[in-house]
């Protein structure tokens, strides 16, 4: 195993952690923004407000989301597996 085999599956690995964490994270952030200014235009400040919206967000993104996201874990895993018989060998 070389070392460029090493920091190219580094690479590979944190590109599809972005790529299936990213839509989640930027969700969750673009409700809790609006909420923030939500609160802050109407002067409401329940902790509670804060928190259902992005669970409610979050749970709709992964429901929409999880076939791709599924998809492309697997694909990364079956290319690994896969590949494992010329780093061996």
């Amino acid at each position: 195993m070389s070392p460029e085999y090493v920091v190219r599956l580094g690479q590979e690995t944190v590109t599809l952690v972005l790529f299936i964490a990213g839509p989640v994270f930027l969700v969750a952030l673009v409700v809790g923004l609006s909420v923030a200014i939500f609160q802050a235009v109407t002067q409401i400040h329940e902790m509670t407000l804060t928190f259902i919206p992005k669970i409610l967000a979050v749970a709709a993104v992964l429901a929409f989301m999880m076939p791709w996201m599924l998809r492309r874990m697997m694909d990364f895993t079956v290319a690994l597996f896969s590949s494992i018989p010329a780093i061996v060998g």
